[in-house]
């Protein structure tokens, strides 16, 4: 049954809106008005159903997939080519010493680390940082004048998500699932696959509900141990004797118990949530096993994943999985590159490169470069690419002079920054905005994380200004007051 429910946001009352006289009834509340019943949920079916083609525009995507870089990608090293910071190399960034950067006063011009190549069709310029993920330059739009707000990493990344620098608003994610709902039953909407090494600043708030109804936060899954993908999704061995069929009598009469003390809330978004996720929990021990038993896959695929390589392997898992779960059903997926520092490795867990560009740079340009690339490859060969928005995003860029003892280092840039959008009904092989000549400010068609979210949801098949939540006495949105979708990035 497919749950669908940004219908409701036509008019001026919100969607799921919990004030005024004219609020619509969940999806519990309207099958105990109509007495339950077989009769009842076939019903509610169809009307999700018929509900699911009235979309504010004709969708060209079906999912989204979403790879998130934390730490801050230099855009300068990567997708932005520079030629005239190349013949300034050395010299002051700021000669009369008016700037200040985030943590640092700027220092000489720095160019790229690589060297930048032409490709494709297009003969778009990318680094050789990325040489796999040049072979597909064709299908990728660069929007290369993406700026912030902020240039800390903790605002920065929650802006990137949810559209607001302060915690506590609904992630992009949540906003997706709750306008559209999920095709599958026995899997989350929205999955969120964390780098291995740790979550980004701010944690789990970065793909929370916020004030949407709990229940369309983010399950967070973890795929490397094919055995156990969620922790703690089994009981124990004292209680396993639960889950034989004599005993499912005393788990259909807690589900009961469950249901008559809801009815007995007022306020029941986090007590729904729970119980959905009681509910989701019981089927994931059947459905997530066997989205994460890889020997299904053949091994053609797990070399293109590279799954066996030391370095690669873990990245490479998730932007797999991220495909396996968006082919049986999972509205948004997003994988995270990159953790907050909280280790003393000499390798930063992210791209926050301070210090040594080219040696952070360089490990997680490798990491990125093969399960992007092998996700893309993936998708397109399955013929999934057609319907499934892949968006590749940092939080902010990097400078373009030096910084650090050994000047190997880039400060933090809110000016200016590149995120790639492909598939899902994105026209390919081109940039849209630019930079300065040296790549320190967008200049042209600057684009925040409104522009870009807008757009998303347009392929989505749903207006980013009708998609709206009241809230403490506001008509919330993903966009806030912002916004435009980019239709030069259109196919």
């Amino acid at each position: 049954m497919v749950r669908n429910r940004f219908i409701r946001a036509r008019n001026s009352t919100c969607a799921g809106s919990v004030a005024g006289p004219e609020r619509m009834t969940n999806r519990r509340e309207w099958l105990k008005m109509s007495g339950g019943g077989l009769g009842a949920l076939a019903f509610d079916c169809l009307r999700a159903e018929e509900t699911r083609k009235t979309v504010h525009n004709p969708a060209k995507s079906k999912r989204l997939i979403q790879i998130f870089c934390q730490g801050g990608i230099s855009k300068v090293d990567t997708y932005d080519y520079k030629p005239e910071l190349a013949k300034r190399a050395g010299k002051p960034f700021d000669p009369e010493g008016k700037l200040q950067f985030f943590a640092s006063k700027p220092g000489n011009c720095q160019p790229s680390f690589w060297k930048f190549s032409q490709h494709g069709e297009s003969g778009l310029w990318v680094s050789d940082l990325f040489p796999r993920l040049a072979k597909h330059v064709d299908s990728i739009a660069f929007l290369n004048s993406m700026h912030s707000k902020t240039a800390l990493h903790g605002p920065a990344c929650f802006m990137m998500n949810t559209g607001f620098t302060l915690p506590g608003f609904p992630s992009m994610g949540s906003w997706v699932t709750y306008g559209l709902g999920s095709e599958s039953q026995e899997l989350p909407s929205y999955v969120v696959l964390p780098d291995s090494r740790g979550l980004p600043p701010g944690g789990v708030l970065n793909w929370g509900a916020g004030f949407l109804p709990a229940t369309h936060q983010a399950v967070t899954l973890d795929f490397r141990d094919e055995g156990r993908p969620i922790a703690d999704l089994y009981p124990p061995e004292t209680l396993r004797a639960l889950t034989d069929p004599v005993d499912q009598k005393s788990l259909d009469f807690l589900k009961q118990m469950n249901r008559e003390h809801l009815k007995e809330r007022t306020d029941v978004s986090e007590l729904e949530a729970r119980i959905d996720a009681y509910e989701m929990a019981a089927k994931l021990q059947l459905s997530a096993p066997e989205v994460a038993d890889l020997s299904q896959e053949p091994k053609s695929t797990t070399q293109l994943y590279q799954l066996d390589h030391q370095i690669l392997g873990d990245f490479g898992r998730q932007c797999l999985m991220a495909r396996r779960l968006s082919e049986r059903g999972v509205r948004f997926v997003q994988i995270y590159c990159g953790a907050e520092n909280t280790t003393a490795e000499p390798i930063r867990p992210n791209w926050d490169s301070h210090e040594d560009l080219p040696r952070d740079h360089g490990y997680w340009g490798k990491v990125l470069d093969s399960g992007a690339s092998a996700l893309l490859t993936d998708l397109s060969s399955r013929g999934m690419l057609d319907e499934t928005l892949v968006i590749c995003t940092t939080e902010f860029g990097r400078q373009p002079a030096s910084q650090g003892g050994k000047g190997l280092g880039r400060d933090h840039n809110s000016g200016a920054f590149t995120a790639w959008m492909a598939g899902g009904g994105i026209k390919g092989g081109l940039r849209y905005g630019a930079t300065d000549e040296l790549g320190f400010r967008a200049t042209e068609s600057p684009t925040y994380c409104y522009d870009l979210h807008a757009t998303a949801l347009h392929l989505l098949g749903i207006d980013h200004e009708r998609l709206s939540y009241y809230h403490n006495g506001i008509q919330r949105r993903l966009t806030d007051v912002h916004g435009k979708v980019l239709a030069d990035l259109l196919a």
